[in-house]
């Protein structure tokens, strides 16, 4: 009763799936992809029909995984201190010391709480005979969690009154479930979502979960070891205790002095104070040892070794070509198998041996045989199809699906409610990955009769998320990021303005004055040929005074500012972005000129959702100064009187006024010398007179930290003439 009501409200869904998309668009859910050495920032695709798995079968599966990855955590343990399992032969040594993802230099280290693998990605697919397999390990860095979290949300919403009828497991513990874990191995200090930057394929999730949890979003440059212990820099070069660091970058790139010297994304010394046990590292440095593609075939024994139980999920039939048995097989069935190179991650090196021709099969059986430690043979398992809406044709079209599987370790170890389910965007394709084209969907944990569970273990502490969702402040604010909210506030006043301004010179235009555009162009340096001026103020890309360039600059800055003022507020600013990209894309017409007026009423909620919401007021002061003196350049470049410029002015010191006594960005200074000197010959040395006196009042204040991070700030820069 409880499925066949579940696949009802799913068939609902699919009639809402313009509506979910486009919510998923306007809060900026991407899934980036490196494609011929270039980052394409994309919408990860996202199909309406969810997996739906009953109680009782998830029941097992959760036992199962639990299960799985307290034997792995165990593994790490031995293998990193005692080496237990070498000794006693249940597992290889050639395989662990060979393995890329083992690392020396945390031998003999127990990470606090003596967790390593704090979140597991377990990917799992389901055969024809509803049999569950386990097909990977993920315990570096597994992502995917931010997006069946998000879309449950976006669903939830739409269709409210079914979700009351339909006993699905509440997967909103996610965040509860992650901030859990990081305060249980936390040290002595905050805690920290490190990043590598904008540009990685998964900064949505980055940013996302340090929003939800309340965590600070920082950047390799915002943190600093300092006699073995980790600190988070503010813009004024204040230092914060880290406690724990939740780290979205591979170990490789994790230490400088470490590991690959030639990083420039890592925190140099992070290593050294993790191994003081001054800081917790998430997940530990040196899973890699667990997850590696080969000792994927030796878990089961180590459950057995470990746990003394026998393994409830099974992994796939696996053959090893560094056994001699195993490699003979291999090679007299290469064409059946589905060939892994234990090196590669995200769905690349998998090659099915039905795919290859004669050549093809001999030339990867040569590689085998030189280089057997190299390689895995499994099985092809016929997991099961499901229905996906083709984005072309709207009809029903059957797809692979895997699910990753998400396990949380702090105190206790727990399954998440939910998963992520990908599905291959061509028939018949049984990779699924995302980074390969795949799209997601989520995962329905259908409840028991009695009702909906909660995953609350006996004495555990319930985190308040939404309380700490709203602790970010100034006094985290990094000297990039106050950049950030500086420009934020300038660009999103730049659109604003520019487009209330030209709506009447356009109108006038458009009643026979061919002229009336011309003092407005002149005012923003455009051309004076109607069209070209049109062309150059909304779409022009390389035009930075363009207004599409003025709204990607603002979601640049934006983007990274999700922790601090919220997905509600940033949706805002991506539908603008949206809106005007689209148009330009297309050429531009009339009605598309008429429309843009909503992107000025995007700016109006992006900014009153800013100052209606729990942001701190010194925060949202870096934002409005930005603002306000961006609207006194435009208003003086568009000679307004020195009477309409007193609104204006007067806001400017209303946002200031918080700000009295504390560090000032550099920016702010920056901008208010160049305004300065440009006033007198606008005709506003009164003006100029004012703003002078605030100038000194920010004597001595000023913070000079420098930015490390210039490659970040590359688009955030106004046009050179103007600074």
């Amino acid at each position: 009763m409880i499925e066949s009501a579940a696949r009802r409200l799913a068939s609902e869904l699919v009639d809402r799936r313009e509506s979910i998309n486009r919510e998923l668009s306007r809060n900026g859910v991407r899934f980036g992809i490196y494609k011929n050495g270039e980052y394409h920032d994309r919408l990860f695709p996202y199909d309406p029909i969810p997996r739906i798995i009953e109680s009782d079968e998830f029941d097992r599966m959760e036992a199962g995984l639990k299960q799985r990855v307290n034997a792995l955590n165990a593994y790490l343990r031995d293998i990193y201190s005692d080496k237990q399992a070498i000794k006693d032969g249940i597992v290889p040594e050639e395989y662990v010391y060979t393995s890329a993802g083992y690392f020396p230099q945390v031998n003999g280290v127990t990470p606090p709480g003596g967790v390593f693998a704090h979140i597991a990605g377990e990917d799992l697919v389901q055969g024809q005979d509803g049999q569950w397999w386990v097909l990977e390990d993920n315990l570096r860095i597994p992502s995917g969690a931010s997006y069946p979290l998000f879309a449950r949300d976006i669903e939830r919403r739409i269709t409210p009154s079914l979700f009351r009828n339909v006993r699905v497991r509440d997967n909103r513990d996610y965040p509860r479930l992650l901030r859990q874990s990081m305060d249980f191995v936390s040290t002595d200090g905050i805690a920290v979502v490190l990043t590598p930057g904008r540009y990685n394929s998964a900064f949505f999730e980055h940013a996302y979960l340090a929003e939800k949890t309340g965590a600070a979003l920082a950047f390799p440059e915002d943190l600093e070891v300092v006699d073995n212990k980790v600190y988070f820099l503010d813009y004024a070069g204040r230092k914060h205790r880290v406690g724990v660091v939740y780290r979205r970058l591979s170990d490789e790139y994790l230490d400088p002095f470490a590991f690959n010297p030639d990083s420039v994304i890592g925190v140099p010394g992070i290593l050294s104070a993790y191994r003081s046990g001054n800081v917790a590292i998430v997940n530990a440095p040196g899973n890699g040892a667990a997850d590696d593609k080969a000792i994927y075939y030796f878990v089961p024994n180590m459950i057995r070794y470990y746990l003394g139980e026998e393994p409830i999920l099974h992994n796939a039939p696996t053959y090893m070509p560094m056994f001699d048995k195993d490699r003979k097989e291999v090679l007299d069935r290469l064409g059946e198998l589905v060939i892994k190179d234990v090196a590669e991650a995200g769905g690349y090196g998998v090659v099915f041996g039905s795919s290859l021709d004669r050549s093809q099969r001999e030339e990867l059986a040569e590689r085998i045989k030189a280089e057997p430690r190299r390689f895995i043979a499994q099985e092809v398992i016929q997991f099961k199809d499901i229905d996906v809406v083709d984005p072309e044709t709207g009809q029903m079209s059957p797809r692979k699906c895997d699910l990753r599987a998400f396990v949380v370790t702090g105190k206790n170890t727990h399954v998440w409610y939910s998963g992520l389910t990908r599905y291959s965007s061509i028939p018949g394709q049984m990779i699924v990955n995302s980074s390969q084209g795949g799209g997601f969907k989520d995962t329905w944990v259908l409840a028991k009769e009695t009702g909906v569970e909660h995953d609350y273990a006996p004495g555990s502490e319930v985190v308040r998320v939404l309380e700490q969702s709203r602790k970010h402040s100034l006094a985290l604010v990094t000297a990039s990021k106050a950049d950030n909210l500086f420009w934020l506030g300038r660009y999103t006043e730049r659109v604003f303005t520019t487009l209330s301004q030209f709506f009447p010179f356009y109108d006038r235009v458009m009643d026979t004055d061919v002229d009336a555009f011309r003092p407005f162009a002149r005012a923003l340096d455009l051309p004076e040929d109607f069209d070209a001026f049109i062309h150059s103020f909304l779409y022009d890309e390389k035009n930075p005074d363009s207004v599409r360039s003025a709204i990607v600059y603002a979601f640049n800055n934006a983007v990274i500012l999700r922790p601090e003022l919220g997905s509600r507020s940033l949706q805002q600013v991506e539908l603008a972005m949206s809106s005007i990209v689209e148009a330009s894309e297309y050429g531009g017409t009339d009605a598309d000129i008429f429309k843009h007026r909503d992107i000025a009423d995007n700016m109006l909620a992006f900014w009153g959702g800013v100052e209606n919401s729990p942001v701190e007021p010194t925060l949202k002061s870096f934002i409005f100064v930005g603002k306000y003196l961006e609207r006194l350049d435009l208003y003086t470049r568009f000679g307004y009187s020195v009477e309409e410029l007193k609104a204006p002015l007067a806001k400017l010191g209303s946002y200031i006024l918080p700000l009295n006594g504390l560090p000032v960005p550099q920016c702010f200074a920056e901008g208010l010398r160049w305004l300065v000197g440009q006033l007198p010959q606008r005709g506003y040395a009164e003006l100029a007179e004012k703003l002078g006196m605030l100038l000194k009042d920010f004597d001595g204040r000023i913070s000079t930290k420098d930015l490390k991070d210039l490659g970040m700030l590359n688009t955030m820069d106004m046009d050179a003439a103007r600074l």
